[in-house]
């Protein structure tokens, strides 16, 4: 199942994509439902999806503490389509029955260079999470 346009539209990731981008960009993603309960994503496993959540709840956690809450519009998955021989580094888990879409590895790299403004929104993502590790880090 396709992703709309429109739900794209409500993430804030993809703000700046005018309508044809975003038309063309759905046609990339893919829908998918998991149950509360269910492991969207799971640490030290390889990473070939790129998600963002665009209904419901879910939980990341890491070592096995929650470190934040995803909502609609939300994203992860990114670091692992920017260090594919990484494993994951979180696990995620619906907390609510969730719709996510998602995009492939080999689809999200060819996306971002040709949506550099894309690009500096995941940097500036990536380097925010980055700090928050670094505080917890220090803090323990």
């Amino acid at each position: 199942m396709s992703v709309s346009a429109d739900a794209l539209r409500q993430v804030p990731l993809l703000k700046a994509l005018d309508d044809k981008q975003l038309k063309r960009l759905a046609g990339d993603f893919k829908e998918r439902q998991v149950e509360a309960g269910g492991e969207i994503m799971s640490a030290g496993r390889g990473g070939v999806a790129f998600f963002i959540l665009l209904e419901g709840e879910a939980a990341v956690t890491v070592d096995g503490h929650e470190r934040r809450r995803l909502k609609g519009g939300d994203y992860v998955g990114e670091i692992a389509m920017i260090d594919p021989d990484a494993p994951r580094s979180a696990t995620v888990t619906a907390v609510t029955d969730v719709r996510l879409a998602h995009l492939s590895a080999w689809d999200f790299r060819p996306f971002v260079v040709e949506h550099p403004e894309v690009a500096w929104d995941l940097l500036r993502t990536l380097a925010k999470r980055l700090r928050e590790a670094e505080q917890r880090s220090a803090g323990t």
